[in-house]
């Protein structure tokens, strides 16, 4: 009783103990679901706080970022000592302005992201105002201009436009704003709004500051490179590349996609979708180009831009006459590539002496020869003594002549024509078919006789060969032939 005791205690303590495991793993579970909700919830509220935001500070952080300040400060001050940087003939990897130029690229495209969320700000703001203006004017500092001009005033007649757009655009926004269903803003949201319009105006002018800084120090980094692509596409390039070294020892295939985005078409057809193509797309030669060849062009172009790049890696030619030549190159290409094909040739007639070609022979064309083939006749009329006049149809040498037709052997116009080898055969092959008897003296041999009397009668061919004899007497001057008399009708 003692072991069956201790037994059960034992068991009912593993039981315990596993319960005990089962509760804490499930309050464990619990409590990581309950972790991982919370950061769930958290990653939501993050993004519904940057869909609904309200200050602007709070997305667009680049203007007030320490990265930002000390680029504009380094490319502001190049720019000032402009005359001493032009007098330098290049510009080392090493070279402090060099690596500006790379961070240049960087801030660049940070700053057309930047302008993309103000826009976005600037849009959900001045929806209510004008909801219209959005689909009119789609470019973001265009739109950050017009919503500054026009404020919050209703009535555009009174607001000048002139020079911020086209006039055809100008006609369009005053038509539509006549009839939209806007209505003014509060103070608030309209300062808030023309803030943010002088933001994405004030990151314009840095990036414009930035692009000239770049294009002015590129035509010293790489002159090759730059006559071929021009100084942007080629500060872009070298920026995202990592140096003028790496862009060198790239292939032209990798050159050619520097710069893709890969872009989501939500269903839309490919047909109109640039693929493999980057910044050496937006250069003046590819744009210049007819859409039916611009990828053609890309890769010609991404193949000289890569072999300027490393002239200018080796410091081969620093004058950029090699790219200058490249870029001629191109040109003439691409010119050679929309010509018209050249018309087609007319196909010159045989020479009207030449030897006959060589025909196929046979016994289908034998046989055509045979029944094709000029008659006896035929070929006397084609033929003429010397000296002897032929006869004619009508006379006195007038009408179709006869040739030697009227001066053969017999003086007839009609000459036997001889059997042909056709003839000839088909003769032989009428002959060999059987019609009755074979002839041969088999005891089997019999034929068929019919007379008035008896009908069907079975006679002896031999015999009645044998009775009427050979030669002259089975024939009229036999001894039982006789004349028969017809009667005519």
């Amino acid at each position: 009783m003692s072991r069956v005791s201790s037994q059960a205690t034992l068991a009912d303590s593993f039981l315990a103990d596993l319960e005990d495991l089962s509760d804490n793993e499930a309050t464990l579970l619990d409590e990581a679901e309950e972790g991982d909700k919370d950061e769930d919830e958290d990653d939501e509220m993050a993004d519904i706080e940057a869909l609904n935001y309200d200050d602007l500070d709070t997305v667009a952080k680049l203007q007030k970022s320490q990265r930002y300040r000390d680029i504009m400060e380094k490319v502001e001050e190049a720019l000032g000592k402009g005359l001493e940087a032009s007098k330098r003939s290049s510009v080392m990897e090493d070279d402090p302005e060099y690596e500006l130029i790379v961070d240049c690229n960087t801030l660049s495209a940070d700053i057309e992201n930047e302008i993309i969320i103000i826009h976005n700000f600037i849009r959900d703001r001045y929806r209510l105002k004008f909801p219209e203006l959005e689909s009119l004017v789609l470019h973001p500092i265009d739109y950050a201009r017009v919503v500054k001009k026009i404020g919050n005033e209703m009535d555009l007649t009174l607001v000048d436009l002139e020079g911020l757009l086209p006039s055809a655009t100008i006609m369009v926004v005053s038509v539509t704003a006549s009839t939209t269903t806007g209505k003014p803003l509060s103070e608030e949201n309209l300062q808030k709004t023309l803030e943010a319009c002088d933001r994405a105006l004030a990151l314009d002018d840095a990036k414009k500051k930035v692009l000239d800084f770049v294009e002015s120090r590129m035509g010293y980094i790489a002159p090759n490179l730059s006559a071929i692509v021009g100084t942007a596409v080629a500060a872009k390039l070298m920026g995202v590349a990592g140096g003028l070294i790496a862009l060198s020892k790239m292939p032209a295939c990798n050159v050619q996609t520097l710069g893709a985005k890969k872009k989501t078409l939500a269903g839309f057809s490919t047909a109109s979708a640039s693929v493999h193509t980057g910044f050496v797309l937006q250069t003046e030669v590819v744009q210049s180009t007819p859409p039916a060849l611009k990828t053609r062009c890309c890769r010609l172009v991404a193949g000289k831009a890569t072999l300027a790049a490393r002239v200018d890696a080796t410091k081969g030619d620093p004058t950029g006459k090699t790219g200058r030549d490249l870029r001629e190159e191109i040109r003439k290409k691409i010119e050679k590539w929309q010509e018209p094909p050249p018309p087609k040739q007319p196909k010159p007639l045989p020479v009207p002496d030449s030897d006959p070609k060589k025909k196929r022979g046979g016994r289908r064309l034998r046989k055509m020869k045979e029944r094709y083939a000029l008659t006896d006749m035929r070929k006397l009329a084609n033929r003429m003594r010397f000296g002897v006049a032929e006869e004619s149809s009508l006379g006195d040498g007038l009408g179709e002549g006869y040739g030697m037709l009227g001066q053969a052997g017999s003086g007839k116009l009609r000459v036997s024509m001889g059997q042909n080898k056709l003839a000839a055969k088909a003769a032989k092959k009428f002959k060999e078919k059987s019609y009755g008897s074979s002839g041969a003296t088999s005891g089997l041999t019999s034929s068929l006789a019919f007379t008035p009397v008896q009908g069907i009668e079975l006679t002896n061919p031999q015999t009645h060969a044998a009775l009427l004899g050979s030669g002259t007497q089975s024939t009229y001057f036999s001894e039982t032939g006789t004349f028969s008399k017809i009667k005519r009708i």
